[in-house]
């Protein structure tokens, strides 16, 4: 923050009983949280994203008519910054900040919007929306795209965007406020890929796929816009008791770790990184503190997870020989859905 505070902040599902968006203290030393104000301005702020300079916060609504909203940050908490803005999209559930835009993943849609950010911080009207097409052999979850992350890659030259429903990574440029299609990725049919996160090294990146507990690592050539899927591996040490729904994926800074968190099974899985990114070995996985672990966030040495059916927020503290999480502490927030640290 802009003040040298370090502050969490934590979205929810109102309509689940959520608060809306929860701000927290993080204490510099333990990584621990200390909720400090909340905040009810849209509904479903599913997930958020800071600005650069982290004096703005933006929520995706994920709701049928799709928003997206910015807030001041303040001292305590925030503050809405202007009147939420159409994305043009249904069911926004993931958004970033790139060159000077908010981009949302609109899952309902199946499309990428574009929205413009004003000096001050404030959002402007959608610019342009990219609209996938294609479907998967799903007979439920995959009759249509369903846009489910959009984020830039490392360089800042390309923007990336994951689709569940099509089984495929879309790769565009951002120019003059629209996405320009670049070239489209495809993966294993069925797989329903829902995340991706870049090693810090800048060529590979691991998709998380939510129809199968699988990873894929892929390198990544940001020269080209060009993404090359290279193995598919299982996010589980075991076959499932049941459910099992991966949400989240995350890399340590030294690149030395892959975490993801997978849904159902409620667990987090550790990853050894070796050959500069090229290849992981599953080590091991561990409870994750709660039920229904939506997302894993990477801060400062800590991992955040938010479980949305337990209603909380679970930090632990990853050994740094082996990567393996030890649960440190909670906070109870109703339908947690992400963690944004800044």
């Amino acid at each position: 923050m802009a003040d040298g505070r370090r502050r969490a902040f934590i979205g929810s599902f109102t309509a689940a009983g959520g608060p809306g968006i929860v701000t927290a203290a993080v204490d510099p030393g333990s990584g621990a949280l200390t909720v400090l104000s909340t905040v009810d301005a849209v509904p479903d702020p599913s997930y958020l994203a800071l600005s650069p300079d982290g004096r703005t916060l933006y929520a995706a609504s994920e709701t049928a008519e799709g928003t997206v909203a910015a807030f001041r940050v303040t001292g305590a908490g925030t503050e809405p910054a202007g009147r939420p803005v159409r994305v043009d999209g249904s069911g926004p559930t993931h958004l970033s900040v790139h060159a000077g835009h908010v981009l949302t993943a609109n899952y309902g849609s199946g499309s990428v919007s574009v929205v413009p950010v004003r000096p001050d911080g404030r959002l402007g009207t959608v610019s342009g929306v990219f609209r996938h097409s294609g479907s998967g052999p799903h007979p439920q979850r995959q009759q249509g795209p369903h846009a489910h992350q959009v984020r830039p890659d490392p360089s800042g030259r390309w923007t990336v965007a994951v689709d569940l429903g099509t089984d495929s990574v879309r790769i565009c440029a951002l120019l003059g406020g629209t996405l320009a299609p670049h070239r489209e990725i495809a993966l294993r049919p069925g797989s329903g890929p829902r995340h991706l996160a870049f090693h810090p090294g800048g060529s590979y990146a691991y998709v998380l796929n939510e129809l199968s507990p699988t990873l894929v690592v892929c390198h990544w050539d940001a020269a080209d816009g060009a993404l090359r899927p290279l193995a598919e591996i299982p996010v589980l040490t075991g076959t499932p008791s049941g459910d099992a729904y991966p949400s989240g994926v995350a890399v340590s800074p030294d690149g030395r770790f892959v975490w993801t968190a997978t849904r159902g099974e409620d667990v987090l899985s550790v990853f050894a990184v070796e050959g500069e990114g090229k290849e992981l070995t599953a080590l091991t996985t561990v409870p994750c503190g709660g039920r229904w672990p939506r997302s894993i966030t990477e801060a400062d040495g800590v991992l955040y997870v938010a479980n949305e059916r337990s209603g909380d927020v679970t930090w632990f503290a990853p050994d740094p020989g082996t990567g393996v999480p030890r649960r440190v502490g909670s906070v109870p927030v109703t339908a947690a859905s992400c963690v944004v640290v800044g």
